[in-house]
């Protein structure tokens, strides 16, 4: 058992007491006796934090970490600061995140088995930085990650006529559903098609769009020709970084292609 301090940000918010779990030697790591949160995570809306961390990262549970027995307060008196951020992680789906350069520890909030008043109960999980909250926005908008073979260049293109069907079929299939949380994102998803539909609108129309308050427009890139008999192709593009959009045509001469 090792004694040690919790932090959030640089205020001492209660003592623990930490079991070491796993293969991690955490009784020798330097940062053992001061855990220093310094956020707590986004909220979860699918899955519990412990069904996420123990899917993207098994194995990787390094302690437990349970308040100290603190002498019996008063009814009316407030929890500790640690006890009140145990509830509001069991509350909010959310976990308390303890930087380790590049690498980060969750604190998974666990309702202890002892069921003792104000008394918090953690599982600490050390996992990559940044992983845990990609895994975490991937889940809450229904979208998957995928990696493809770098051996092919695959592109995804849409056209007007392809967000319309993509949004017709959405909106047959929404009129059928029953289930609060797949109308949400069924809706979402629709609401992202018209978004892009809207934007290739104003390209194909203006040759411009606006995105965020910015206006984008159109800049010429030339394409090299595929075979020595070819001639070099320019096309009129719109790249969007942030939002991985490119805007062109497969005919430049055909505003609608």
């Amino acid at each position: 058992m090792i004694k040690s301090m919790v932090y959030f940000g640089h205020i001492s918010i209660g003592e623990v007491e930490l079991s070491p779990k796993g293969e991690t030697n955490v009784a020798a790591a330097p940062w053992v006796r001061e855990i220093r949160v310094d956020r707590l995570s986004p909220p979860s809306e699918r899955c519990l934090p412990l069904a996420v961390l123990h899917t993207v990262s098994s194995g990787a549970l390094c302690f437990v970490m349970e308040s100290r027995p603190s002498p019996a307060t008063a009814d009316n008196e407030p929890p500790s600061s640690l006890v009140a951020m145990h509830t509001a992680c069991l509350r909010d789906n959310k976990t308390a995140v303890f930087p380790l350069g590049a690498e980060e520890i969750h604190l998974v909030a666990m309702k202890p088995k002892s069921n003792l008043p104000n008394h918090a109960c953690f599982w600490g999980y050390k996992v990559p930085l940044g992983l845990y909250s990609s895994c975490l926005s991937m889940l809450n908008l229904r979208c998957l990650g995928i990696v493809f073979d770098l051996d092919e260049t695959l592109i995804v293109a849409n056209t007007t006529r392809s967000f319309e069907d993509r949004i017709d079929a959405l909106q047959r299939k929404l009129s059928k559903e029953t289930d609060p949380q797949r109308i949400s994102g069924m809706l979402a998803e629709i609401k992202r098609y018209q978004e892009d539909r809207t934007m290739l609108k104003q390209y194909i129309d203006g040759d411009q769009v606006i995105d965020g308050g910015k206006m984008y427009k159109v800049q010429s890139e030339v394409v090299p020709p595929l075979a020595d008999n070819h001639q070099p192709m320019i096309r009129p593009v719109i790249r969007l970084q942030d939002k991985s959009i490119i805007l062109t045509r497969i005919n430049p001469s055909v505003r609608s292609s």
